[in-house]
């Protein structure tokens, strides 16, 4: 999944002479908590409701007054990405930063914007969880054919899997979580112990005496 598809376009913004009070006031009509801020309609930083906040707090020493600029609080240079950067890339700057928002540019152009939040809705789409379904999850070695083995099983026994999401959990293990189109998953879960897959959710039950 790419930034473009996630993006939220047209995008609001603000001016950098425009003072914390109308930013603040902007924010609330608009239900925003990140605008990136223009200067000559060139991108040049992103105030956010936490930069109010701070800036004018009583807490401080000096606080801002709400007829300050918006150019004294906001943050710059602005950290941003490409329509075409995948979403991973994405979530990485911003943790990497500790930034909730990356403004998204095409050349020179502000055509986007991209907040934790649309990070979590995407997530929430890769894993499938949208539609109705079940989850498993399954420890297999790190090894060519094992995703193989796995969906043939599961497409053996009727499911259809909607979504897969893995990581590396050790050198020779991988973690999978995938989303199928039934809640029935404790068959699937039984076929695929019998196939000697670890699975690791939903739990299987002991066999009776």
């Amino acid at each position: 999944m790419l930034l473009q598809d996630l993006m939220q376009a047209p995008v609001h913004t603000v001016t950098a002479d425009q003072s914390l009070a109308a930013v603040y006031a902007f924010m609330q009509e608009q239900r925003v908590r990140h605008l990136p801020v223009l200067q000559d309609d060139r991108l040049v930083g992103v105030i956010t409701d936490r930069d109010l906040r701070l800036a004018t707090s009583h807490l401080r020493s000096d606080p801002f007054d709400p007829s300050a600029a918006t150019a004294d609080v906001m943050s710059q240079p602005p950290q941003t990405a490409g329509p075409l950067d995948p979403i991973e890339e994405a979530a990485r700057l911003m943790r990497q930063h500790a930034i909730g928002c990356l403004p998204v540019m095409d050349g020179e152009a502000l055509v986007g914007i991209v907040t934790g939040t649309d990070l979590l809705d995407a997530l929430m789409r890769l894993t499938g969880i949208t539609k109705p379904g079940g989850r498993l999850e399954v420890r297999l070695p790190d090894e060519p054919g094992q995703l193989a083995r796995l969906t043939a099983t599961v497409a053996r026994e009727g499911g259809n899997i909607r979504s897969v999401l893995s990581y590396s959990e050790s050198v020779e293990a991988l973690r999978v979580l995938f989303q199928v189109d039934t809640i029935k998953t404790r068959a699937l879960a039984r076929a695929l112990h019998a196939e000697g897959v670890e699975v690791l959710w939903p739990p299987i039950a002991p066999p009776t005496a």
